[in-house]
């Protein structure tokens, strides 16, 4: 056998090759034979694109036997916490994917660009840097089309690149090719504008990490003290603070309108709807029957919030008159058929694309969609004519779907139904709209899901307990209360309606070898079982090892912890474990569902994915205009990356906005102590969560006492060396406000409540975190970001 010594990004035919004559050369190896761990471990991070198990087999010429000892070693990397799994692609922790939105920061004295990743995990330390070369990012996604000049990226933008590993020798760890630009913010910085004496003024940053530009007296627009202002920096002198010039007064910052705006600018979420958008929005017609099964004498309902604005699907239930079905049901669902309206490539399309998705906010909503479109053609109004793509799936007693069947129709639906109406005729308190429909409409719709219901048990979801809480404002915009809505019978059955939808979608899209977008949600990861693992071990529970998880094993869990103590802690514990949820045209399956072949369909109105699926089925069961294109079906790669982005984008800008209405809510409350529970336990203090707000704060270890303090990762504890006492996750725990930052939506706490005697296994700190002397703090201390 020859030797060989495979060169990082050794393909010639792949972006990057730029950097094979200069890329250090690992240790030669005789090819065929098993490399070893160290090996291994740089092939991956020096190939963040071949970073798949046939990649690393592929490079060193393993097959038979050698290739299952390769998945040997893979399996202890990853569970020694050195590699972590994305599905089929492996990377070291604190490395890149080999798809990555940047953000770019700032460009290089070479000429180059300088990015970093949008999203990072702060465990994994500082976020590396990235060179991104405009010479690449020319290039229409690989296919030589040279772009104009003005669509080149600029400081600012959020883009979609390949990740490379940089040549040896490089400043940066990484270079990236773009592959498509998401956003351009411009460089546009969000603040609050203070006047300074004698005219211009500051931009004070609404985040921490922000930072301050001078503005000068002919800079500043109609910006007055105290508004949130939009601004363009400029170039930065060689002293003094870099300046900024004025482009946007958004309001006062005490408005009621001001906290949610900062999370949308913060977070570049478009919410402004540009003049041709709305134009084909107004322009647009209602869809014809034409082409439609005319399902209109059908009463479908809809059950949503009190307070929804759209409505995007509609239910009904019958049971199965087949004698063959005995106990069966009939299910059918409709869904607003927003393809009919929203075309591919449209400028509809492009800005619905552009956001992803609608984000919802305490006191207000940006939608994805124009309100012609999403509140009045598309929406299933009652009593009005609606187009709409419907699924009739016919159920087994034991709830087992048997068949299923897509049409495209037109409904008008016979009631528009809040959830708590739904579940108060069934509880026996029927209002005038609830009433006509109990005997024909809702209590088919109930014992249909009584049946589902058998199917859901037998498939064993992940059933986590975590309450969701709603803040409700006061007419100014202001924090009224937080409350805890009930999970009613008739959120589950619209629930499990929705989700036998989605997989009816995803089954028939496979039959038809229709290449689609799945919703898709990885196992746990072995480190993150392991984290959890060690923590149960403490309680006195146990996880078992070996055998692939599956969702009944936590529920296992979560069954003996329910009336515990500890049983909130170990609900998020389990919830902490899991992998996100992401978007994907490859198909892995939904673990938390239990499901093999899931997708978005019910919700095009407010779901970029679901749009998608909906062209996806009108074109492969020839269902009429508006399917889907081969353009789309060539980047629905592309499509899943952006649009996962944007989930994770609106839930961020979600957060925040929480946190900073409830931060300016407890600014007057300096001084008060609130009950609270330890919701995450670090090196530096603790997290304190305040149930009666819905958010976090910290209490920093130098203020918890005069002891040094041990941090223990596998207990989730701080114990105190001296004394033995501590703070465990999940305690209760009483706190006072010291500080408080609403712009930044950061809360600093002082512990009030002593802490617990620990059990003696956590007071052996040979293994601990390094400790760490509480008491007052040095002066000029900076206190941590109060949220997590």
């Amino acid at each position: 056998m020859s030797l060989a010594t495979p060169p990082r990004n050794s393909n010639p035919g792949k972006p990057g090759g730029e950097d094979d004559t200069t890329a250090e050369q690992p240790v030669a190896f005789r090819r065929g034979d098993m490399p070893d761990r160290e090996t291994i471990l740089r092939f991956l991070s020096e190939n963040p694109d071949r970073a798949t198990k046939r990649d690393i087999a592929k490079a060193f010429g393993l097959k038979g036997e050698t290739r299952t000892e390769l998945k040997d070693v893979l399996r202890e990397l990853e569970d020694e916490g050195l590699l972590e799994r994305d599905r089929k692609v492996l990377r070291r922790p604190g490395t890149l994917p080999a798809v990555t939105v940047l953000e770019i920061t700032m460009r290089g004295s070479g000429g180059d660009l300088i990015a970093r990743p949008a999203e990072w995990l702060e465990k994994h330390g500082a976020a590396p840097v990235v060179t991104v070369r405009q010479s690449n990012a020319g290039r229409d996604s690989g296919r030589g089309k040279s772009r104009s000049p003005s669509t080149a990226a600029a400081i600012g933008d959020l883009v979609l690149a390949r990740i490379f590993a940089a040549p040896h020798g490089k400043s940066t760890a990484y270079t990236a090719r773009i592959m498509k630009i998401l956003e351009r913010r411009g460089g546009a910085v969000l603040g609050v504008f203070k006047e300074t004496p004698g005219g211009g003024g500051r931009l004070m940053p609404i985040e921490r990490r922000g930072e301050e530009y001078l503005i000068d007296p002919d800079a500043t627009g109609e910006a007055k003290d105290g508004d949130l202002v939009e601004v363009e920096t400029l170039r930065a002198g060689r002293v003094g603070l870099p300046r900024a010039k004025v482009l946007t007064v958004l309001g006062s910052v005490e408005s009621e309108k001001a906290i949610s705006m900062i999370a949308i600018h913060a977070h570049g979420i478009p919410h402004v709807f540009p003049a041709e958008v709305l134009k084909a929005a107004d322009e647009a017609k209602p869809a014809p029957l034409s082409g439609r099964e005319d399902w209109r004498h059908i009463p479908l309902i809809t059950i949503d919030p009190s307070d929804a604005k759209d409505h995007d699907d509609a239910v009904y239930a019958e049971q199965d008159p087949s004698p063959d079905n005995p106990g069966g049901v009939i299910v059918t669902v409709a869904i607003a058929d927003v393809s009919w309206y929203v075309r591919a490539g449209s400028a509809l399309d492009r800005e619905a694309l552009k956001r992803g998705n609608s984000a919802y906010f305490p006191d207000r909503v940006v939608p994805m969609l124009p309100e012609r479109i999403s509140n009045d053609l598309c929406s299933l109004r009652e009593g009005e004519d609606r187009p709409a793509l419907a699924v009739r799936m016919r159920f087994s007693s034991e709830g087992r779907k048997i068949r299923h069947k897509f049409h495209r129709v037109m409904i008008k639906s016979a009631a528009k139904l809040s959830y708590q109406q739904a579940q108060a005729a069934i509880d026996g308190k029927p209002d005038d709209a609830s009433g006509p429909l109990l005997e024909p409409v809702l209590k088919p719709l109930w014992a249909a899901y009584a049946v589902l219901k058998r199917g859901r048990e037998r498939r064993q979801p992940l059933e986590l307990d975590m309450p969701e809480r709603k803040i409700l404002l006061t007419p100014e915009g202001k924090v009224d209360k937080v409350v805890v809505p009930e999970r009613l019978d008739a959120h589950k059955l619209i629930e499990e309606c929705m989700i036998q939808a989605n997989v009816a979608a995803a089954e028939t899209l496979e039959q038809r070898r229709q290449p689609l977008i799945y919703r898709v949600h990885d196992q746990p990861s072995l480190a993150k079982q392991e984290v959890l693992r060690e923590f149960l071990a403490t309680l006195g529970l146990s996880l078992a090892r070996g055998a692939a998880v599956r969702a009944s094993s936590f529920n296992s869990i979560l069954a003996r912890a329910s009336g515990e103590p500890y049983q909130i802690i170990v609900n998020e514990m389990v919830l902490r474990s899991q992998s996100q949820a992401i978007y994907s045209p490859e198909n892995i399956g939904h673990f938390g569902l239990n499901l093999m072949k899931y997708t978005h369909f019910t919700s095009p109105i407010r779901r970029y994915a679901d749009l998608i699926v909906h062209r996806a089925l009108v074109g492969s069961l020839a269902l009429g205009e508006g399917g889907i294109t081969a353009d789309e079906e060539a980047a629905l790669e592309t499509i899943a990356a952006e649009i996962s982005t944007t989930e994770r984008r609106a839930m961020k800008a979600e957060r925040d906005t929480v946190d900073r209405l409830v931060a300016h809510h407890l600014a007057s409350r300096i001084g008060e102590a609130f009950d609270g529970r330890v919701s995450g336990v670090t090196k530096s203090g603790l997290f304190v969560s305040l149930p009666q707000f819905g958010a976090d704060g910290f209490v920093p270890i130098s203020t918890l006492g005069l002891d040094y303090y041990h941090y223990d990762e596998a207990h989730q504890a701080l114990t105190g060396e001296k004394t033995g006492l501590g703070y465990r996750l999940g305690d209760s725990v009483e706190i006072k406000v010291v500080e408080v930052i609403p712009l930044a939506g950061s809360l600093r706490f002082e512990m009030l409540s002593e802490g617990k005697k620990m059990p003696t296994g956590m007071r052996s700190f040979h293994k601990s975190g390094r400790a760490r002397r509480g008491g007052p703090k040095k002066p000029g201390s900076r206190p941590p970001r109060g949220r997590r």
